[in-house]
């Protein structure tokens, strides 16, 4: 499904050189619920975003179902993600204009979701425990309740892929427990392969797999 192959990508900053990823190797099958951990600054951000097609890397490749992200063009590219991939980031980055219900609707105008798109956005708030949200604008919500938001946002083209960067990072334990037994549900009913980056040693211990992340380089936890 995803095959992450001598992938390395180096940043400039104070003059000195970071690299962030310095020729990760990584197999993930269709399907599989995988954790990546590491310290702040260890390099996992970096590798969810140059799996996502989202960062170009300075050298490797990325090969999801076949298809290296790094050999087609922008629009090819553009299109590649819109069907296949979502992404969880770390912070909600919600439509300050928009309801909840209508941050959640919005990534179906360009995504693969053919059905009644609000009822299935008004299900995925449930979901998340926001259905009493449903009007609420991103000013009126706290930070976790966005976040929330921004977790059902990401399920509602159904991707087949889903790469979430610390998406219970502001949550209380109890929600942050909900949340990843949804994520699991999701896995295990859908078929989703999901990529969890996270500092949380316990949400890690309850995937499948865990790698790990140090000074940019990948190994098997």
């Amino acid at each position: 499904m995803i095959e992450v192959r001598n992938i390395s990508k180096t940043y400039q900053a104070g003059g000195q050189s970071v690299h962030a990823v310095n020729s990760a190797n990584l197999h993930i099958e269709k399907g599989e619920f995988l954790s990546i951990v590491g310290h702040s600054g260890s390099g996992k951000t970096t590798l969810l975003s140059l799996m996502g097609g989202l960062t170009r890397p300075d050298s490797g490749t990325v090969v999801i179902d076949g298809v290296d992200l790094w050999r087609i063009d922008d629009n090819e590219l553009s299109g590649f993600r819109n069907r296949k991939i979502n992404f969880i980031y770390q912070f909600a980055s919600l439509i300050p204009t928009l309801t909840s219900l209508e941050n959640v609707m919005l990534p179906s105008a360009f995504g693969n979701w053919s059905g009644n798109t609000e009822e299935r956005a008004r299900e995925l708030l449930g979901l998340v425990g926001l259905s009493d949200k449903l009007n609420s604008y991103p000013s009126e919500l706290s930070g976790g309740q966005q976040r929330r938001v921004a977790i059902a946002r990401a399920f509602i083209n159904e991707p087949e892929v889903l790469l979430a960067d610390e998406p219970t990072g502001d949550l209380d334990e109890d929600t942050e427990g909900e949340i990843f037994d949804l994520f699991k549900r999701f896995n295990e009913e859908k078929g989703l392969t999901f990529v969890l980056v996270t500092h949380s040693r316990e949400l890690a211990g309850r995937t499948k797999r865990q790698v790990r992340m140090t000074n940019g380089i990948l190994s098997e936890n």
